[in-house]
C-alpha cells in the first residue's frame, strides 16, 4: 500500500488531499504519475503531475504524521480566516448602514431646500 498527500489546486481552503493507491507508476523522463485505485472489482488510473506531490511513501506512519501536521496547521489558520471573514462581515454591515442612513438623511434634505434636483419638480 502507498500513501499519497497532493496538492489541491481549489479555492482555499483545501490546499491538499491525502489517499492510499494500491500502485503506481512513476518514471524519471514523464512529469506525471499514474496511481491505480480499484473501484467496485476494476482497476482505475489518474495521472498526477509530480509537481502536486507533496508525499508518496509507504511508511503509513510517517504519512499519518505528516497529514496530522498539515490538518493542524490549516485548522489554524483556519480559524484566523473565520475570524478575519466575520470582522469583513462586520465591517460591510456598517458600511451598508452607514451609507443607507447618510442617503436617508440627504433624501430628508433634498425635498425641504434648493438643491437643484429635477426629479423634486416631477
Amino acid at each position: 500500500m502507498y500513501y499519497v498527500i497532493k496538492k489541491q489546486h481549489t479555492v482555499p481552503p483545501a490546499t491538499f488531499i491525502s489517499f492510499h493507491v494500491l500502485k503506481y507508476i512513476a518514471s524519471k523522463n514523464n512529469e506525471s504519475v499514474i496511481f491505480e485505485f480499484q473501484k467496485n472489482g476494476k482497476a482505475l488510473r489518474k495521472w498526477v503531475k509530480k509537481e502536486d506531490i507533496i508525499l508518496l511513501t509507504n511508511d503509513k506512519e510517517y504519512f499519518l504524521k505528516t497529514l496530522k501536521h498539515f490538518e493542524k496547521i490549516e485548522e489554524n489558520l483556519q480559524q484566523a480566516v473565520d475570524e478575519a471573514q466575520k470582522q469583513l462581515d462586520n465591517s460591510i454591515k456598517v458600511f451598508s448602514e452607514t451609507m443607507q442612513s447618510e442617503i436617508d438623511k440627504y433624501c430628508e434634505i433634498k425635498a425641504s431646500s434648493d438643491i437643484p434636483c429635477i426629479l423634486k419638480n416631477l
